[in-house]
C-alpha cells in the first residue's frame, strides 16, 4: 500500500500502482469525469500515470487555470493530425503552446495560404468529435528513428537523433495518429472541446536557423470555452485596429524600408513624441540623484570578450573590421561602456550609490522574420541606467528604483504592473557562489519592498538573476517592459573597484536597470494604449488651428503666432476647404484640439474649441482657452 496525500493534507491508502482515474473516482463519480490530469509532487503528469509510491497529489480540473496549457498543446496535436489527413506527406516538426494558444511548424509539398483554415478547422473538429484517447508509449530509439524516416518523418528522426542518450523516446498516440512528445496531454481529444481558431502564418527556419529549411508556422488561439474564446477574439480585432504600424503612418509619425531594416525613420511628428518621452524620463532621473553620461557607439570586440557578452551575443552584434585589423563592435547593450565610466578616477564609498543613466542607442542583429515595427528592432534606445553601490546599499537602492518604476507606470495610465523574478538561466558567467548571494540579495529586496511576484524559472541575465516588469495595456494585453537587474560579475571581469573604509579595494555591486526598456518599443505600446489620442502633454500635434473662411486667415495666423509663443506644439491649417472636411482629416490624424475661427471669432476676439471625440465645441476668448489648455498640456510630473 501507499500514502496518496491530497492539497488539504488529508490523506489515504492505495494499492501500488494506482493511477489518477483511479483515485478521483474513489472520492466521487462526478469528480472523475470533470479530472483531465495529475499534479505529483508538484509535477504536471497524465491523469493515467500510475503511482507506486507515497506522494502529494492534486487532481487537476478541465476548468482548472493550469488546464489550460494542455488543451492548447493538445489543440496543436489536433492541428497537426488534421494537416497531415488533409494533405498527406505533409512533415510536422515542432507544436508547443504558447501564451494564448499554440503553434506547429509544417513543411508541406505545396504551401499553405490562410484560405485553408476553414478545411484545417473543420477536421479538428471531426477528431475532437471522434474522442480518441491520448495514450504514451515508450518506445526504443532505433525503433523510432527508423519508424519516422519510413513514414517520410525526417525532422522528427533528427529531433530523436539528438536527443540525449538517457532520454526516454516518449510518444503519444491520439487514434492511429502519434507524435513525439514529452507530454503531458489531456485523457482524451473530446476534452479539448471546440474553443479555438487558427490565426496566421508565418515563416519560420527549421530549429531557428537560417541555415535550414524554411518551414511554414501555422498559429492558433484556444480556451477552455466559446465565452473565453469570443472574448479573445474582440481582443484581437481591438489590437488590429490599434496596430502603432497602421496608426503611424495615419498620424506621420515614422516609417520604415528596405535599405535599412529593423530600423527607424522617425518624421518630425514621431520623433516631438520620442523627445518628450526622453524629456520626461530625463526629469524623473535627475529628481532620483542619477547623473547622465553618453558612451561610445562602437568599441573594440576584445572589451566584449572580457564582458562576456561576446560569447553570449556574439552572433547578435554588427561588427566591423578597420584597414589595422582591428575589429570594433556597435555596442548592443551599454553596461561595459558606463563600467569604463565609473574606472574614470579613483572611487570611494562615500562616492556610492553611484547612478549613471543614458539614453543610449544600441544595436543588435535580429532575423528578419523576426522584425515588427516599432516592436522588435534591430537599432534601438534605451532609457538604461547602472547603479554602482556596495553590498550593503543593494537592499535601499533597488527598493528606490522599483518605487521610481511603479510611480513612472502609473503617471503612463498602467495601473496593472506584474513584477516576475527570473534566476539563474542555464548558460551564464559567475559561480554558483556568486549567483547565490546574488538571487537572496533580490528576493530580499522583494521581501522588503513588500510586492507581489511570480518565478520566471532560468530566465536571469547571463551575469546576474532580474525583476522584469510586464504592464497590461488597456485591452488585456502583457508587454515586459522595465527590468532590474543584479550583477555581482561583471565589475570584477572588467577591474572596477572602489576603495572601502578599510583602505582595501573593493568590488561595487553593479545594477542594471531600464524602465521604459526600448523607448522605440515604449512608444509602439502607447499609440496601441492609446489608440493614438494621446494625453495632451505627450501629442505631437496638440493643436491645429484652423479657418472657416479665407477672410479670417490673418487672425488665424495671430492666434497660431500666440500658441507657438506660449509653448504649445501648435500648426495652422488655411487650406480652402470646407470646414468639416478639414475637421474630419484631423481628426483621423489624432489631433487633441483644434481651434476654429471665422469673422466672428475675429471680431470678438475668440476661439471656437473643438475636442477630440467632442460632438460640440465651446466658444471661448481666446486669452482663456490657451490658459485652460496650456494647464491640460502639464506632463504628470509637473502637473
Amino acid at each position: 500500500m501507499i500514502n496518496i496525500t491530497f492539497p488539504d493534507g488529508n490523506a489515504r491508502e492505495y494499492e501500488a500502482g494506482v493511477d489518477g482515474f483511479a483515485i478521483a473516482l474513489s472520492i466521487s463519480k462526478s469528480l472523475s469525469k470533470k479530472a483531465v490530469a495529475l499534479k505529483v509532487d508538484g509535477a504536471l503528469c497524465d491523469l493515467s500515470k500510475q503511482l507506486d509510491e507515497d506522494a502529494a497529489i492534486e487532481i487537476v480540473l478541465r476548468d482548472d487555470a493550469q488546464a489550460l496549457d494542455l488543451i492548447r498543446h493538445d489543440t496543436a496535436h489536433i492541428m497537426a493530425e488534421a494537416v497531415q489527413e488533409l494533405w498527406p506527406g505533409t512533415q510536422v516538426t515542432i507544436g508547443p503552446s504558447i501564451e494564448y494558444g499554440f503553434y506547429y511548424d509544417f513543411d508541406p509539398k505545396e504551401p499553405f495560404s490562410t484560405e485553408d483554415f476553414p478545411k484545417i478547422e473543420k477536421k479538428m473538429r471531426e477528431i475532437v468529435q471522434r474522442n480518441d484517447k491520448f495514450v504514451r508509449e515508450v518506445w526504443e530509439r532505433e525503433e523510432a528513428i527508423q519508424y519516422f524516416k519510413e513514414q517520410g518523418e525526417d525532422y522528427k528522426a533528427e529531433l530523436i537523433r539528438d536527443l540525449p542518450g538517457d532520454d526516454e523516446i516518449s510518444i503519444y498516440r491520439q487514434g492511429e495518429w502519434l507524435d513525439l512528445c514529452l507530454g503531458p496531454h489531456l485523457p482524451s481529444t473530446g476534452k479539448i472541446g471546440t474553443a479555438f481558431k487558427l490565426t496566421k502564418l508565418a515563416g519560420a527556419y527549421w530549429r531557428g536557423d537560417h541555415n535550414n529549411p524554411m518551414l511554414q508556422r501555422i498559429y492558433g488561439v484556444a480556451f477552455a470555452n466559446e465565452k473565453q474564446l469570443k472574448a479573445h477574439l474582440r481582443m484581437l480585432e481591438e489590437a488590429e485596429k490599434r496596430d502603432h504600424r497602421r496608426i503611424g503612418r495615419e498620424m506621420d509619425l515614422f516609417h520604415f524600408q528596405e535599405e535599412a531594416p529593423g530600423s527607424v525613420f522617425w518624421h518630425a511628428k514621431g520623433w516631438s513624441l520620442f523627445l518628450q518621452l526622453i524629456s520626461y524620463m530625463r526629469r524623473r532621473q535627475i529628481d532620483a540623484g542619477y547623473v547622465e553620461v553618453n558612451s561610445p557607439d562602437m568599441m573594440e570586440k576584445s572589451l566584449w570578450e572580457t564582458s562576456g557578452h561576446w560569447e553570449k551575443f556574439g552572433d547578435h552584434m554588427f561588427t566591423t573590421q578597420t584597414p589595422d585589423d582591428k575589429i570594433f563592435c556597435c555596442k548592443p547593450m551599454n553596461c561595459p561602456g558606463h563600467v569604463q565610466l565609473f574606472k574614470h578616477g579613483l572611487k570611494s564609498y562615500r562616492d556610492l550609490p553611484l547612478k549613471i543613466a543614458e539614453f543610449g542607442k544600441v544595436h543588435r542583429y535580429e532575423p528578419s522574420g523576426a522584425l515588427h515595427g516599432l516592436m522588435r528592432v534591430r537599432s534601438f534606445t534605451q532609457d538604461d541606467a547602472h547603479v554602482f553601490c556596495t553590498p550593503e546599499q543593494i537592499t535601499e537602492e533597488c527598493i528606490k528604483i522599483n518605487d521610481l518604476m511603479m510611480s513612472i507606470y502609473k503617471e503612463f495610465g498602467f495601473d496593472k504592473v506584474k513584477i516576475k523574478f527570473s534566476d539563474r538561466p542555464e548558460k551564464r558567467v559567475g559561480s554558483d557562489e556568486i549567483w547565490d548571494k546574488s538571487e537572496e540579495a533580490l528576493k530580499a529586496v522583494l521581501e522588503a519592498a513588500g510586492v507581489e511576484w511570480e518565478l520566471n524559472s532560468g530566465e536571469g541575465a547571463f551575469y546576474g538573476p532580474k525583476l522584469e516588469y510586464v504592464l497590461r495595456d488597456a485591452i488585456g494585453r502583457d508587454w515586459q517592459c522595465g527590468t532590474t537587474q543584479l550583477d555581482f560579475n561583471l565589475p570584477g571581469r572588467l577591474g572596477a573597484f572602489y576603495i572601502g573604509p578599510d583602505g582595501e579595494k573593493h568590488e561595487p555591486v553593479m545594477v542594471h536597470r531600464a524602465m521604459f526598456g526600448s523607448l522605440e518599443r515604449f512608444t509602439g505600446i502607447l499609440i496601441e494604449q492609446h489608440a493614438g489620442r494621446f494625453p495632451l502633454w505627450l501629442a505631437p500635434t496638440q493643436l491645429v488651428v484652423t479657418t472657416i473662411t479665407s477672410s479670417a486667415d490673418g487672425y488665424a495666423e495671430k492666434v497660431q503666432e500666440k500658441c507657438r509663443a506660449a509653448g504649445l506644439r501648435s500648426e495652422i491649417d488655411l487650406r480652402n476647404e470646407k470646414i468639416n472636411y478639414k475637421v474630419r482629416e484631423h481628426s483621423v490624424a489624432k489631433v487633441p484640439v483644434m481651434f476654429v475661427v471665422g469673422q466672428r471669432e475675429e471680431e470678438e476676439g475668440t476661439v471656437s474649441v473643438r475636442r477630440l471625440g467632442e460632438k460640440h465645441s465651446k466658444v471661448m476668448p481666446l486669452e482663456e482657452a490657451m490658459e485652460k489648455l496650456l494647464a491640460d498640456c502639464a506632463a504628470p510630473d509637473m502637473a
